[in-house]
């Protein structure tokens, strides 16, 4: 069987310009990832799939494979994951390297854990799925939300659970955002990640943090001294 990490990382960035290779924490942010990939020791092959020609040469700088530049039309603000993952098997395909398993690691997930790696592994072959990715509980209850309707005033999304107790709600999960085990046809076939044929493995709210704004960014640096050295 052979396995293989894929990161994605394109150049174009809008929110946070170039963020796939910005220094985080004494490294470009792309490279945490691929050295996660490496220490592993779980994957036949760590490869990048990139539009930009800088984001491959940081790769390759840290140990990755670019094999294939991504074409545009997969590298703009519209492209989703699973078609970008589906296009890298069959790029890798065309050049004769076929894969069983692929696992898409996020070029921003800085505090992403090779054990991590290696023990959702294990769980996602436990079973017959199609995925399994990392997720971690909602700091507080969701069924007890609120937005602001038009006015500004307050409104309960589920009203019924205004008077239910938070321990007697349902435990609630959300997308960590670091990395995503895959059968390869599930990937091909658009198979949808968050199903019943997908397997949550969970990691604790303090190591997580999504990097989409400057805002995360920030965060993610205030808490990357004590996270890294947790990690290490």
């Amino acid at each position: 069987m052979t396995r293989i990490a894929v990161i994605p990382a394109r150049g174009g960035s809008k929110r946070i310009p170039r963020k796939n290779i910005k220094p985080f924490y004494g490294k470009p942010m792309i490279a945490w990832s691929i050295e996660a990939a490496i220490k592993s020791a779980m994957f036949d092959r760590v490869v990048v799939t990139t539009d930009d020609e800088e984001i491959a040469r940081i790769a390759r700088e840290y140990g990755a494979e670019v094999p294939f530049i991504r074409p545009s039309e997969l590298s703009d603000d519209y492209a989703g994951t699973t078609e970008v993952i589906a296009h890298a098997i069959q790029a890798l395909a065309d050049i004769d390297i076929h894969v069983d398993t692929v696992c898409c690691i996020y070029a921003t997930a800085p505090f992403v854990r090779p054990t991590d790696i290696i023990e959702s592994y294990k769980a996602f072959t436990s079973g017959d799925w199609d995925y399994c990715f990392t997720v971690t509980d909602f700091p507080a209850p969701i069924f007890r939300s609120f937005k602001r309707n038009v006015n500004g005033a307050i409104e309960m999304f589920y009203p019924e659970h205004f008077k239910t107790r938070s321990q007697d709600l349902p435990e609630a999960f959300h997308d960590a955002g670091q990395f995503y085990w895959g059968r390869a046809e599930a990937w091909i076939n658009g198979a949808v990640i968050f199903s019943e044929r997908s397997y949550g493995f969970s990691i604790p709210r303090w190591r997580v943090q999504d990097i989409d704004t400057l805002d995360d960014w920030k965060r993610a640096e205030l808490i990357a001294p004590t996270l890294m050295e947790q990690l290490a």
